[in-house]
């Protein structure tokens, strides 16, 4: 396990998602040990750990797909804790699943616009998502299970992002995919800040997340173990043998 390390980041703004002491459970088993992380405005934080650490876990327990059973997660200084998962997206948070969860027998416009329902006009979206992925546009009437796995990745996050969100979860985008649209779409990822969407963005590729976030944490069996800035972390020694793939 790596060792704890306290945050050098310091605290120059209010966070925009701030989860404090966040314990869920599957059955009598601990999937979230206590955790704590804060998301600030504007920022892209990477969550790193091996399968079975939690950060799915914790992704949905943000969102209300699973029901906490200690601590509190607050969104914008609001209580969100046990929410809805409906009243959380229109409070201004989405999840981009992992493995995407296209609707495969739905065409890539319909898709679309059902990630649009909470909006008012869900067309009047299309042209900002479609701006950001031309593919969705140039596949607009193709079902959506018969686009490549590269595709349904960008699909599944222009769906996310046609409900206007604040802050974006996404969890493992590069997941069975080739290294060179892995490094599209987390370049794409990495520019939504300055479009006005923060991320929180688990993935797998620890080397490339790093790259592009200002902060980091690691979760480790449920535990919050190393956090701090993306820049710091790319040079401890314990993280990159453990997910950077040596000490050089």
């Amino acid at each position: 396990m790596l060792p704890s390390s306290p945050s050098t980041s310091g605290k120059t703004s209010t966070a925009m998602l701030e989860v404090s002491g966040l314990v869920t459970r599957y059955g009598a088993v601990e999937a979230l040990r206590g955790v704590s992380l804060e998301v600030r405005e504007g920022e892209l934080v990477c969550l790193l750990g091996a399968n079975g650490a939690g950060k799915s876990t914790l992704l949905k327990s943000i969102v209300g797909l699973l029901m906490p059973a200690r601590g509190r997660v607050a969104f914008e200084g609001r209580d969100i804790t046990g929410r809805a998962p409906e009243a959380i997206l229109r409070a201004g948070i989405a999840l981009v699943p992992e493995r995407r969860r296209v609707f495969g027998a739905l065409t890539v416009r319909d898709n679309l616009l059902l990630g649009g329902y909470a909006q008012p006009r869900p067309a009047a979206e299309l042209g900002h998502v479609e701006s950001l992925f031309p593919v969705l546009r140039i596949r607009a009437r193709q079902l959506a299970g018969t686009l490549s796995g590269g595709e349904q990745q960008m699909l599944a996050i222009g769906r996310a992002l046609m409900g206007r969100p604040r802050l974006l979860l996404c969890d493992e985008p590069s997941l069975g995919l080739a290294p060179l649209i892995t490094r599209e779409i987390l370049r794409l990822l990495a520019e939504l800040p300055a479009r006005g969407t923060t991320v929180l963005l688990v993935e797998q590729n620890a080397r490339l997340a790093l790259g592009l976030a200002r902060r980091a944490y690691v979760l480790e069996t449920g535990t919050i173990t190393l956090e701090g800035p993306a820049a710091a972390l790319r040079q401890n020694a314990e993280l990159k043998a453990a997910y950077l793939g040596g000490r050089g």
